[in-house]
C-alpha cells in the first residue's frame, strides 16, 4: 500500500531555483517569493504536505555583503560567507511570508553526508517526517557553509530528487525559468515543450544535444537525470517555469510543464541505495552470466558469489558497494552481506548466501 493511501494526504516537494528567486541584479525577488509561498500555503492548508527545497542563499548573501566580503580572495570561503549571511535573509523571508498565511516553517540544511550511511539517512528522514506530521513546512537547502567538494550536491535539483525518494513524495516540482523540456533548439520557432516524457519516444542525450540544455545552474541535463531517476523510484516529476502566475495549480491540473510519470515503486531500502550509489566503499565485478541475470526484468535476482570475478576496496559487511559489469559499466549498488575478505574467499564458488540480496540491490537501469 502506498504512503498516500495510508495517510489520505499527498506529499509535494517544490524546488525553487535561484533564477526564479532572484532579480536581474541578483537580489531576492520578494514579489515572486511571496507569490509562490501563497500558492504553497493553499496546498498546505488543504490535503497536501509541503516540503520546499530552496536555492538563493548565496545570491541573497551577495545582496547583503559589503566591500569587506568581496575582498576575500579565496572564492570558496567567499561563497561560504555569502551563504552564511544570505541563508539568514532567505529564511527571514520564508518565515515572514508563511507566517502571514498562519503557517510555520523550519530550516533544514543538508550535505551529501546525510545520505551516505543508513543511520544518517534515517535520522534525517525521521526529522523531516516529524516536521511534516506537525504541520510545519521544511525549507531545505544545501549547507554551503560546511560543504566541501566531495560532499557537495551537483545542484539543488539533485538534493530535491534525493529528498523525494527519502520521504516517498507523490510529486516533485523542479521550478526554473523555462516552461519545461523543449523537443529541440528553443531558438527555433517550431520547437515545442514536451508535455509528457516518454522513455521509449524521447532520448535525453538527443534532447540536450539539440540545444535544450540552457536551464539553471545544473542545466537541463541535470534536471533530466534527476527527473527520470526520481520517476523510476515512484515519484511523479514536473519541470516548469516558477515565475508564471499560479504555476503550482497549473502543474496540478496538468496544463503546464513537462511531466515525468511514475515508472515504478521501490522499497524504502532501495530508495536509500539510490541516494547512496556514489558513496560506495568498494566494488565487485561480475561475469556475463551474473550480469544477464541481474538485468533480466522478468526475474528477481540476488548477487551470488559464484558470479563474482573480482573485488575492489576494503568494505565491511553492511557497506554500500558498487556492482560492475564485465566491461566496467556500473550496473548498480547494494548492501554487502560479507566484508571484502570473505567476499574474496568465496567469489566464484557455489553454495553460499548472496553477497547482495535482491531486497538490498539497486540497479541503475
Amino acid at each position: 500500500m502506498s504512503r498516500t493511501l495510508k495517510t489520505m494526504s499527498r506529499r509535494i516537494i517544490v524546488k525553487i531555483g535561484s533564477q526564479v528567486l532572484c532579480d536581474q541584479a541578483g537580489a531576492l525577488n520578494q514579489e515572486i517569493l511571496s507569490n509562490l509561498v501563497g500558492q504553497l500555503a493553499v496546498l498546505a492548508v488543504g490535503d497536501w504536505e509541503v516540503l520546499v527545497v530552496s536555492s538563493g542563499a548565496v545570491a541573497a548573501g551577495m545582496g547583503l555583503a559589503d566591500g569587506n566580503v568581496h575582498q576575500i580572495s579565496d572564492p570558496v570561503v567567499r561563497k561560504q560567507v555569502m551563504a552564511a549571511t544570505g541563508q539568514v535573509r532567505l529564511m527571514e523571508c520564508y518565515r515572514e511570508f508563511f507566517t502571514q498565511k498562519r503557517l510555520q516553517v523550519a530550516q533544514v540544511l543538508a550535505t551529501k553526508s546525510n545520505f551516505q550511511t543508513r543511520r544518517h539517512y534515517l535520522n534525517m528522514r525521521a526529522c523531516i517526517e516529524a516536521l511534516l506530521g506537525a504541520g510545519i513546512i521544511p525549507v531545505v537547502n544545501e549547507n554551503d557553509v560546511v560543504a566541501t567538494t566531495e560532499l557537495m550536491f551537483t545542484d539543488n535539483d539533485e538534493l530535491a530528487g534525493l529528498l523525494a525518494g527519502m520521504v516517498n513524495a507523490d510529486l516533485l516540482c523542479l521550478l526554473s525559468t523555462v516552461p519545461g523540456v523543449y523537443d529541440g533548439d528553443p531558438a527555433n520557432p517550431a520547437t515545442k515543450v514536451i508535455g509528457r516524457w516518454d522513455e521509449q519516444q524521447h532520448q535525453a542525450e538527443d534532447i540536450v544535444a539539440r540545444g535544450a540544455s540552457a536551464l539553471g545552474r545544473g542545466g537541463m541535463h541535470s534536471k533530466l537525470d534527476v527527473a527520470r531517476k526520481t520517476a523510476k523510484l515512484g515519484t511523479e516529476v514536473v519541470i516548469a517555469d516558477g515565475s508564471k502566475p499560479d504555476i503550482v495549480s497549473r502543474i496540478l491540473d496538468g496544463s503546464e510543464g513537462t511531466r515525468f510519470p511514475v515508472l515504478g515503486e521501490v522499497s524504502p531500502a532501495k530508495r536509500w541505495l539510490a541516494s547512496a550509489d556514489d558513496h560506495a566503499t568498494g566494488s565487485v565485478t561480475v561475469n556475463t552470466g551474473a550480469e544477464t541475470a541481474l538485468l533480466d526484468a522478468n526475474r528477481l535476482a540476488s548477487l551470488l558469489p559464484v558470479g563474482i570475478e573480482s573485488v575492489e576496496g576494503n568494505f565491511k559487511q553492511g557497506d554500500v558497494i558498487q556492482v560492475l559489469g564485465s566491461s566496467g559499466r556500473v550496473l548498480g549498488c547494494g548492501r554487502a552481506g560479507y566484508d571484502h575478505r570473505e567476499t574474496e574467499r568465496v567469489m566464484g564458488q557455489r553454495g553460499h548466501k548472496p553477497l547482495i540480496h535482491y531486497d538490498y540491490l539497486y540497479l541503475v537501469d
